[in-house]
């Protein structure tokens, strides 16, 4: 989900959570939700906490004030790391087309790579 860059993570997160299409593979009603979100602490406050809690899903969030070193960094670290990994395109580390559609293009052409270059390194 695109947004501006000089607005905060955290008024993103509901529209994101909402936009989450359905997944399939198992049977019965598929999914349209995570059980969990996870965040640091940008993304907590009371309205977003009862907004996840109202959905079902567990809020997962380093509480405002709280030191460094909330333990939330080993699990957080996949995402950390792909996002690293996205930024060594130059297009995408830092964003030359004005037009969203063609952004998104680019960041989903980086993360099918991502994909697929994970995919030949473990099973080659």
């Amino acid at each position: 989900m695109l947004g501006a860059a000089n607005r905060p993570d955290g008024e993103q997160l509901i529209p994101l959570v909402d936009a989450i299409p359905p997944l399939g593979g198992r049977r019965g009603r598929p999914r349209h939700r995570p059980d969990a979100a996870q965040g640091d602490r940008a993304y907590h406050s009371k309205a977003r906490v009862t907004e996840l809690r109202r959905r079902g899903i567990v809020p997962i969030f380093a509480p405002r004030g709280s030191p460094h070193g909330s333990g939330l960094g080993k699990t957080r670290w996949p995402i950390e790391r792909t996002l690293a990994w996205l930024h060594q395109f130059r297009r995408l580390r830092v964003r030359y087309d004005r037009r969203a559609d063609i952004h998104q293009a680019f960041f989903t052409l980086g993360c099918a790579i991502i994909c697929w270059r994970t995919y030949i390194r473990r099973n080659c």
